[in-house]
């Protein structure tokens, strides 16, 4: 039988703080929104998650610490009815961490499903994940795409009941149309009573005994929808956005589920990210990197002019703030950075090669580490005003 506490990986006498932790951190690697529709990681992140609500319950805490897991089981973990599955962990860690696996710009399963407490409920549809790929102009400037997608919608012929002719659904045999079923259970300590869904209807409460020839009694039939997705400013690839109750619809007249939009930011050429600064090598000739210039540093929506100091060295940058990428909360900006890189001539001409011989006689030897300003090492300015001597002449 399970240990809540070896579950989550804390000692017995562990901190409400440090359970919830423990759950966080755990619950966050083994998300199914992380790990590509994985039963086993699932499966783990549903113990995870029952182990955390038994344990940041105090009185269920207390009862688990006298009994097991038996003496908690009985009770339905967390208040769910009929279990503890998939749904009830996702919405648990919602309640308690506010979104998903930590990049949702919206909730995750939108309003969320709590079971009833009793009593046939409409399965709510499932949750459909698509991939929309950005370019860094779409994250710099924010963006609106229109995406085609396939989904499951309510029959045309039978209405959504799933039933032939405009039959009545009829009530479920196995649970009186309750949707649930009691199963008693025996242990050392005594017998205990649970509630479950029920497997004949799967909750549901009814039983189609004619089945709609279309959706075979499903009651939704899969076609093709558009949607349109707003993605705001400063995302990154490892946030989603939640378009609630656009999903799957239901079976047999269920809600609508979510579409969850995943975001996948593409590899510029050009720039490279680091949190909301972007880097640009930018490219200077000898001569703009000895006397100094005028230069324009590419941008992702422009061009930005900037002023290229005297005797700057290849590798050195210029940060050129606010030109980055957006904060996502729209509270400011991230700047560019313009990586210097020195451009030797690889073919020089007649005259450019007589230039070069008359500095080599002139130059001082290369310093044995990188100067740390204008006045870098012994000889430097001497060095370099007679470097704009040789150029300017």
């Amino acid at each position: 039988m399970a240990d809540f506490y070896e579950t989550l990986g804390v000692a017995r006498d562990a901190s409400p703080e440090q359970i919830k932790k423990a759950y966080r951190k755990l619950a966050m690697e083994y998300h199914p929104d992380r790990n590509n529709g994985s039963k086993e990681a699932e499966a783990r992140f549903k113990e995870l998650s029952e182990a955390y609500e038994v344990l940041r319950d105090p009185e269920r805490r207390a009862r688990f610490d006298r009994f097991g897991p038996e003496g908690v089981r009985g009770a339905g973990p967390g208040g769910f009815q009929g279990g503890f599955d998939i749904q009830d962990a996702l919405e648990m860690f919602m309640r308690d961490f506010g979104g998903g696996s930590g990049g949702g710009i919206e909730d995750l399963f939108g309003g969320g499903r709590r079971r009833s407490r009793g009593g046939a409920r409409n399965r709510k549809g499932e949750a459909v994940r698509v991939t929309l790929p950005l370019t860094l102009s779409e994250v710099v400037s924010g963006a609106t795409r229109r995406l085609r997608i396939r989904l499951l919608d309510s029959c045309d012929r039978c209405n959504g009941t799933g039933a032939a002719d405009g039959a009545a659904p009829l009530p479920c045999t196995t649970c009186g149309g309750t949707g649930e079923e009691r199963i008693a259970q025996r242990s050392v300590f005594g017998q205990f009573v649970s509630l479950t869904t029920c497997r004949s209807c799967s909750g549901e409460g009814v039983r189609i005994s004619s089945p709609c020839g279309a959706c075979h009694g499903e009651g939704r039939t899969r076609s093709e929808s558009e949607i349109e997705v707003e993605v705001p400013a400063g995302v990154t690839g490892e946030n989603y956005i939640t378009l609630r109750g656009q999903g799957n619809v239901g079976p047999r007249g269920g809600p609508r589920g979510d579409i969850m939009v995943l975001l996948e930011v593409e590899e510029d050429r050009r720039f490279s990210r680091d949190g909301n600064h972007l880097v640009v090598d930018v490219p200077v000739t000898f001569a703009q990197a000895v006397l100094g210039a005028t230069i324009m540093v590419p941008g992702v929506e422009d061009e930005v002019e900037v002023e290229l100091p005297s005797g700057i060295q290849s590798g050195q940058a210029l940060r050129i703030r606010g030109r980055g990428v957006p904060e996502l909360n729209g509270r400011g900006r991230g700047d560019l950075i313009a990586r210097i890189r020195v451009w030797t001539p690889e073919h020089p001409s007649p005259e450019q090669q007589e230039l070069f011989r008359r500095l080599r006689e002139m130059e001082d030897p290369a310093p044995s580490h990188a100067p740390e300003g204008e006045g870098g090492a012994g000889g430097r300015r001497g060095f370099w005003s007679r470097v704009k001597e040789a150029f300017t002449s």
